[in-house]
């Protein structure tokens, strides 16, 4: 258990057997509804693919960590996250050179992290990344909405997220709904970005298109490699899980010089 200004975050660490000590660590940044449990088994077995230590942890609201303040969030919500937030969860956790790995709001968060070029990153992979708000977004975002509130997203997010199960979904919800994040934009921080990038994002994805992925490498100040995967949607790590954790090693082996067994 973290904790980063009085508040619980629920944490896991991964090593797996051969890692080796100072090896670079695979920090898992879940999506807006996400958790430690949502990402099932995919954090371990990149782990063991890369041969890197990993820390998957929880976002204040999610999952078992401390509940949201109230909701809906400020605009600048994911900002915080990446420039408050995370420098102090990888200090508490002791982590110094790490990989990005952010799905959905994760990955905002993470290139948003990387634009303050902080001397530990080796690299970020996003999947599923949004640099700014489409039509399609606040589609799926309110088609989410009827399946909360009419269907059955309430029970199957409850698994996860318990008493929190209201808080994380208006709290993501009802965000990006407000009139002033319809407006929200970062493509202007990505300039500031230098270290290597693989931008993924499902062909089908519904809450966003190919732009955020173009928008991304574009933008970047650093190497940036686009992978857009077919027959898939929002959550590539799942849906084409063989193709996206070869590409995931793949990047990894790169940017760490495969330093990851001894």
């Amino acid at each position: 258990m973290l904790r980063v200004d009085g508040v619980r975050l629920p944490a896991r660490r991964l090593r797996p057997e051969g890692a080796a000590a100072g090896a670079p660590v695979l920090v898992f940044l879940h999506e807006g509804l996400g958790s430690i449990g949502l990402w099932k088994d995919y954090p371990e077995a990149l782990c063991r693919a890369t041969g890197l230590p990993g820390l998957v942890y929880e976002r204040r609201g999610h999952g078992s960590a401390d509940a949201l303040a109230g909701w809906p969030r400020p605009v600048g919500y994911l900002e915080h996250e990446a420039e408050h937030v995370l420098p102090r969860v990888l200090d508490a956790a002791g982590i110094g050179a790490c990989v990005l790995v952010g799905h959905s709001d994760g990955g905002s968060i993470a290139l948003l992290y990387a634009a303050l070029r902080p001397a530990g990153l080796r690299g970020a992979i996003t999947e599923a990344a949004h640099v700014f708000v489409e039509d399609v977004t606040l589609a799926g975002i309110l088609a989410a909405r009827t399946a909360f509130v009419h269907g059955d997203l309430r029970p199957k997010l409850a698994r996860w997220h318990g008493r929190n199960t209201d808080g994380v979904f208006w709290g993501w919800n009802a965000t990006w709904t407000e009139p002033a994040f319809t407006r929200w934009d970062m493509t202007d921080r990505l300039g500031a970005i230098r270290c290597p990038l693989l931008v993924m994002q499902g062909a089908g994805d519904e809450y966003g298109t190919p732009r955020q992925v173009d928008a991304i490498c574009a933008g970047s100040g650093g190497p940036a490699t686009p992978r857009l995967v077919p027959d898939c949607g929002h959550v590539p790590h799942h849906q084409a899980r063989p193709a996206v954790l070869t590409a995931m090693t793949a990047a990894v082996a790169d940017w760490t010089g495969g330093t990851g067994r001894r």
